[in-house]
């Protein structure tokens, strides 16, 4: 076989192997890496903090929440983490609608529109504005 043929036949193969992997079962080795965001450990108040280079003031420390005061050059806010996501998505549901929020998996980031905006992409959060369930982050 000459070179152009196998390079042929190799990107055929690193095609069919690539389409194929995404049928893999869940429980399938080859779709473990696929999921490994999904299934890493939520960050934490003092992590989230920390990308936005803030020392946290932390003003509620329980099991189920935790929540911190920041204040950055860019401003102040909020970092809030969760147990679990069901406990975000009730509290976001009794947070003040006048306040926007950048949501992550388990965790609220609340503090001005302009703040937010700044902390976006370094959080990697999606910016919900008046309706707290529903991302206003253009995909």
């Amino acid at each position: 076989m000459t070179t152009f043929p196998r390079l042929a036949a190799f990107a055929l193969l690193a095609g069919l192997v690539t389409g194929c992997s995404q049928y893999v079962g869940k429980n399938s080795d080859y779709g473990a890496a696929g999921n490994a965001q999904a299934n890493a450990a939520p960050l934490t108040v003092e992590q989230l903090s920390a990308k936005v280079g803030c020392k946290p003031k932390m003003q509620v420390d329980a099991d189920e929440i935790r929540t911190a005061y920041c204040k950055t050059k860019e401003g102040e806010f909020f970092v809030n983490t969760f147990k679990t996501e069901k406990l975000k998505d009730e509290w976001m549901d009794r947070a003040p609608e006048y306040n926007p929020h950048l949501v992550g998996p388990r965790w609220t980031v609340l503090g001005p529109l302009e703040v937010l905006e700044v902390l976006k992409p370094t959080l990697n959060g999606d910016l919900h504005l008046t309706d707290h369930r529903v991302s206003q982050t253009p995909k």
